[in-house]
């Protein structure tokens, strides 16, 4: 575990201290006169438990209201859990921090690189999990469009959780051999390419949603209340389209920070990009922060299952 900043996603075979990403950024700032941009512990800290009780709050609202038990708000739920574990891993980082400054652990000990390895474990598994989780949404907004008759035959309750149980099933597996084969170029390659590749198909498939979202329109406003029904699946994709706007401006620098920090350390121009490090870490917070704002400012059944649990939460009450 590195006791300065979060995650070694790189490490060299061989090594018996395990190098984090902040310390080959440290190094290659030896080789250009960029600053080291530095954002202090505390800041890091408020923001992640601002992101967990953000995103454990959307996971009380759809569990208490039955009315959103639905497998597009399960599929948020999955996109709140992997926000968590992105916080939840800086927060725990934090405190091993502070334990290793005052001296309960140690920077190269066996039972700390442990400790690394689930670290890391959880970041990647928090990414991955982002990832899928907006494939998932992505999937079933197309799918409300385009199929909106037959969307409740396709898209049920059971097969949503199956999906889901695939998702994470996928995900788990996948940020443990990345934790413990990180030092492999075959493994880091992979992991760097697949986020722009997941994004890439998204995005296509977003692309093909809105041009054919006009011509679909016009098959269906012969129906009843299908206008309303059409308006409100188009809210869904714009705010899916959001999700994913955040997500690439918070994700994509740290992803890119990898690259670097692995084919090219010692140019001075990759060094200058990577002294930002702090500040990338920070974006990753950020992103669990905004999710949940981006929940209650655009979904008016939220918004409502909140003022019910502030107002129960003064006086017993039942749903």
């Amino acid at each position: 575990m590195s006791t300065e900043r979060p995650s070694n996603l790189i490490k060299h075979p061989g090594q018996t201290s395990i190098p984090s990403l902040e310390n080959i950024s440290v190094f290659s700032l030896n080789i250009t006169d960029c600053t080291q941009v530095v954002v202090p512990e505390e800041v890091f800290f408020t923001v992640a438990a601002a992101g967990i009780l953000e995103n454990l709050l959307i996971l009380i609202a759809v569990v208490r209201n039955k009315n959103l038990h639905l497998p597009m708000y399960f599929f948020i739920c999955s996109l709140a859990i992997s926000d968590m574990l992105g916080s939840l891993y800086k927060t725990l980082e934090n405190i091993f921090i502070i334990l290793c400054k005052m001296g309960y652990l140690t920077r190269h000990g066996d039972f700390e690189k442990k400790l690394d390895d689930a670290m890391d474990s959880m970041f990647i598994l928090s990414l991955l999990g982002s990832i899928f989780s907006l494939l998932a949404i992505a999937a079933d907004r197309y799918i409300t469009i385009f199929y909106a008759l037959r969307y409740h035959n396709i898209m049920t309750l059971r097969r949503a959780l199956v999906i889901l149980a695939i998702i994470w099933t996928f995900c788990a597996g996948s940020s443990i051999a990345i934790a413990l084969f990180s030092y492999e170029a075959a493994t880091v390659i992979p992991f760097t390419i697949l986020f722009p590749l997941m994004m890439c198909f998204i995005l296509c498939l977003y692309v093909h949603m809105f041009l054919l979202a006009r011509s679909h329109a016009r098959k269906i406003a012969s129906l009843p209340s299908s206008t309303v029904h059409h308006r409100t699946n188009m809210k869904g994709a714009i705010t899916l389209t959001i999700f994913l706007g955040v997500f690439l401006c918070c994700w994509a620098p740290f992803v890119l920070h990898i690259l670097l920090a692995r084919f090219c350390p010692h140019n001075p121009y990759c060094a200058c990009y990577m002294s930002i490090f702090h500040v990338n870490g920070t974006l990753i917070m950020c992103n669990a922060v905004i999710n949940p704002m981006i929940f209650a400012f655009r979904s008016p059944e939220l918004r409502s299952t909140f003022k019910k649990m502030f107002y129960c939460s003064r006086s017993s009450c039942n749903w």
